[in-house]
């Protein structure tokens, strides 16, 4: 699998890899994440144009996208946690994670590409969001407690630092 910069050319294609993600979360029991036309359109061109934007490609075929905010403060909303992360050093984080379920092995590839750029990483998910969680879990991301995203819903949150 490749990862590279999202496009605006790749806008359609995206929207349809979120809407198979939403899918999926709703087939597993996920029910109130990426509601009410989350992640929009606007949102996403926003990634792009802050070159956080990242497609997954495999086999010729676009089939995962993610945004990854590396600098300073990459999420404010991590400002306050109900808990404690790991450390205060600095950070990356990944938002907005979807896949076609096309071929496996989406997420792995994010978050490879991720600690290649940096060694630590902050994600959030849903507390219904099993799949996420197992994945986070099986890669050795830490719980550490609580973060409220910016319409004040909670999200459970997990930090790795690369050995």
């Amino acid at each position: 699998m490749t990862i590279r910069p999202a496009t605006t050319e790749d806008l359609a294609r995206i929207m349809e890899i979120l809407d198979e993600a939403r899918a999926i979360m709703r087939a597993t029991g996920n029910l109130t994440q990426w509601t009410n036309g989350y992640p929009s359109t606007d949102i996403i061109l926003q990634d792009i144009q802050s070159d956080c934007g990242f497609m997954c490609e495999a086999g010729g075929k676009s089939v995962g996208y993610f945004c990854l905010m590396i600098g300073e403060d990459p999420d404010p909303n991590y400002g306050h946690i109900e808990g404690a992360w790991l450390d205060d050093a600095p950070y990356g984080v990944i938002h907005r994670l979807a896949s076609a379920r096309l071929v496996r092995g989406v997420a792995q590839a994010a978050f490879s590409f991720a600690f290649s750029r940096i060694g630590n990483l902050r994600v959030d998910t849903h507390r219904d969001n099993v799949p996420m969680h197992r994945f986070l879990q099986k890669e050795g991301f830490r719980y550490c407690g609580t973060i409220y995203v910016s319409d004040g819903t909670p999200r459970d949150a997990f930090q790795k630092k690369k050995a």
